[in-house]
């Protein structure tokens, strides 16, 4: 069994335990958090001739249709794709890296009319004088509603689109928030952090990746982790996905 491994990240040596693995992912299930309108997720047994695929029904093993939306339920992990027409912009295609040096700041939303912001200013006070390749923000309140929450016509908080820009000319490539989308859920189709983040389509950043509604317990404290992310190999702008983080420390 492995107990200790260390990394070294701009000339700094960290070591963490992988027994002691963070999932900061949301379970994909029928009751998960829900937004932009999707369906709930389904999972229907076949049933065909005299197999049942359903142990509990009688049938020799379990076999189903899982219908779900990424975009729309539980965690999940996109690329450039999700506002490109670019065919090849999958995120199979953007993402062949999956260890990265990680940061978890906890940051307020502010009422501004009738939305919430992220502002910039609360983000580069968390930071620590050294730029992660992740960062993932956890909002605050953090409260465990977060997991089921049915996010759809609720105008949830958002990111100041500053914030994407700040962390594209930093280089951090990959963004991981608890909230449905870092944008207004109604914003007339600009996208402003997301255009922001990927520098799109002037400067594209391709092997850049956006992750929302992910869920991070306030046991957690903030600091610097390594991240695994985890998504499936599809041909799609976006996939469900399953950030795995652990502690990091200084030797």
């Amino acid at each position: 069994m492995i107990s200790s491994v260390e990394i070294n990240y701009l000339g700094q040596a960290y070591g963490f335990d992988p027994q002691f693995a963070i999932d900061i992912s949301t379970v994909l299930k029928e009751d998960s958090v829900n937004c932009y309108y999707a369906q709930k997720v389904t999972f229907e047994t076949y049933v065909f001739g005299d197999f049942v695929g359903s142990v509990a029904q009688g049938g020799p093993v379990n076999y189903q249709r899982v219908t779900l939306t990424p975009h729309g339920n539980g965690t999940h992990t996109e690329c450039y794709g999700h506002i490109s027409a670019d065919a090849d912009a999958t995120i199979y295609n953007c993402l062949k890296k999956h260890l990265f040096f990680a940061q978890l700041v906890t940051l307020p939303a502010y009422p501004e009319g009738p939305d919430s912001i992220v502002r910039l200013e609360d983000l580069k006070r968390q930071l620590n004088g050294v730029i992660p390749e992740a960062i993932i923000i956890r909002t605050l309140p953090n409260e465990e509603t977060k997991l089921k929450k049915q996010y759809s016509g609720t105008n949830p908080p958002y990111l100041d689109a500053e914030i994407g820009k700040f962390l594209a000319k930093h280089q951090v490539k990959h963004l991981l928030v608890d909230l449905p989308s870092v944008d207004r859920e109604e914003d007339n189709g600009e996208l402003k952090c997301h255009h922001a983040f990927w520098q799109y389509p002037e400067k594209t950043r391709k092997d850049c990746t956006i992750t929302e509604l992910v869920y991070v317990n306030s046991s957690v404290p903030d600091g610097f982790y390594l991240l695994n992310l985890q998504v499936i190999s599809l041909w799609s702008d976006a996939s469900p996905s399953k950030p795995i983080i652990y502690r990091l420390k200084e030797l």
